[in-house]
């Protein structure tokens, strides 16, 4: 899904995994275990101190193809059980989980990209000119956050 948001569009994507709120949590709130679940972010290193929470920073690299580059982060939002997110530094972008129970004990999930000041200036020339165009790459980002909530499901209801 997406709709347009500071001059890019709010992409997402969702689904319902069978565990609770608490253990989908735990999960999405440790960079080094999300990093493992997306399939452009290879890893991610946490700056500081842990646990994770508000204003925690980390450093992640990416891949796409041949090409690898590092992103930094900053925890934005931290509302425990509900809503997690991130802003990407050097895009500006912001990467979220919004979780809620369902009526069967389970959690629904909604994975966004959101850009309320729209993107950079470098970001929007990279996605131009190196990484296929920046709709064809934003098309990309949807269908990697469907990956990343599939195995998220697959790693919890297997648990």
């Amino acid at each position: 899904m997406t709709a347009t948001t500071g001059n890019a569009p709010l992409l997402e994507t969702e689904t319902e995994i069978d565990a609770p709120p608490e253990t989908v949590w735990a999960l999405i709130t440790d960079p080094r275990a999300l990093g493992g679940l997306s399939d452009q972010v290879l890893r991610t290193h946490v700056v500081g101190t842990e646990p994770v929470g508000l204003g925690t920073r980390t450093v992640n690299i990416n891949r796409r193809g041949p090409l690898v580059w590092p992103t930094r982060a900053k925890v934005v939002r931290f509302e425990p059980t509900t809503d997690y997110a991130f802003r990407i530094k050097d895009n500006a972008t912001i990467w979220s989980f919004a979780l809620a129970p369902t009526a069967t004990g389970g959690t629904h999930v909604t994975h966004r990209r959101e850009a309320p000041t729209g993107t950079t200036k470098v970001s929007k020339m990279l996605q131009a000119k190196v990484l296929g165009g920046i709709e064809e790459f934003d098309h990309e980002m949807v269908l990697g956050m469907g990956v990343t909530l599939q195995r998220l499901k697959a790693l919890l209801e297997t648990s």
